[in-house]
């Protein structure tokens, strides 16, 4: 058979596909397909920020179901918790919260913020004190805090409301901290069975630890102290912060230099201190306390 006669069955076929005609096969190129078109990818549009709840229609007095405290505190619970333990007087807690004045408006609030607030009972409003003692893990009440547990009906800070308050607010966790220190009942002057150096320092041992070891003065020792001044208020304390503390004996103010050194490891003792011995009566570092001052100390190790 001939080529064209071959050529011409394939094509019948369907088995060849002739170039057109004026091109040589080899010079048949096929067309660049285009690259498609690209758009830029747009970002997504950011979440709408949370706001604070509206006031409750019952925001201007507490409902006929409430629950009611011998302080005039009014409670209701909104959601139920996770059975468990309840904070303490003392505790750090962590929360979610909203709060208005009887005529509705928001004047705080946690939501907007986007996380929970955390701080002590000891240092927020009475009716906030007793009030977040009653919830557990979880649980969300609603408080009607009258003026007296509030800021008050005038309150001295400009930035807050007076008169009764209601707040929304829910535990979402806290922490255990340490009893506060009792003050000392014989503060005020060393009582007549404490011990005096010739210094003018007079200490009492208030517990032995049975150890035998005395520290030097160059020695570093841990200890647990608190301090007060005369009048009985406490200006510093390990305990409260709950983590003992560490120093060089020679670093400290001279009534601990001396009054450390006489002690035994685990033993406990009460230093009154003269002013000459501690901060002196015109402190030049700010903050510290002038005049005599008392001290608890308890030496837990010398290293």
């Amino acid at each position: 058979m001939r080529r064209s006669s071959f050529s011409t069955l394939l094509s019948t076929l369907g088995l060849l596909t002739l170039p057109s005609a004026g091109f040589a096969a080899d010079d048949t190129k096929a067309a660049p397909t285009p690259a498609p078109e690209v758009s830029a990818i747009e970002p997504l549009p950011a979440a709408p920020r949370p706001v604070a709840p509206r006031a409750p229609a019952d925001v201007a007095e507490a409902p006929a179901d409430a629950t009611r405290t011998a302080t005039g505190l009014a409670w209701k619970i909104l959601r139920k918790g996770t059975a468990g333990a309840h904070p303490g007087p003392h505790d750090k807690v962590t929360v979610h919260y909203t709060g208005w004045t009887s005529a509705g408006k928001t004047f705080d609030s946690s939501i907007p913020r986007g996380e929970p607030s955390t701080f002590l009972l000891t240092d927020v409003m009475p009716g906030w004190t007793e009030g977040v003692q009653l919830l557990v893990k979880g649980e969300k009440r609603r408080f009607w805090i009258p003026s007296a547990l509030a800021y008050g009906d005038t309150p001295s800070r400009p930035d807050v409301p007076g008169g009764a308050l209601v707040f929304n607010i829910e535990l979402v966790d806290f922490v255990k901290m340490p009893e506060p220190v009792v003050v000392p009942e014989d503060v005020a002057a060393a009582p007549d069975d404490a011990k005096k150096t010739r210094s003018g320092l007079a200490y009492k041992i208030l517990r032995q630890g049975g150890g035998k070891a005395h520290p030097a003065e160059t020695d570093t020792v841990e200890v647990h102290y608190s301090g007060w001044t005369p009048d009985g208020k406490l200006f510093d304390s390990s305990v409260t912060r709950g983590k003992p503390t560490r120093f060089p004996l020679n670093g400290v103010i001279k009534g601990w230099t001396e009054g450390v050194q006489l002690m035994a490891v685990g033993d406990k003792a009460r230093f009154w201190i003269p002013g000459k011995l501690a901060y002196g009566d015109k402190p030049a570092r700010a903050g510290t306390p002038a005049g005599p001052l008392v001290f608890d100390i308890e030496l837990l190790a010398i290293q």
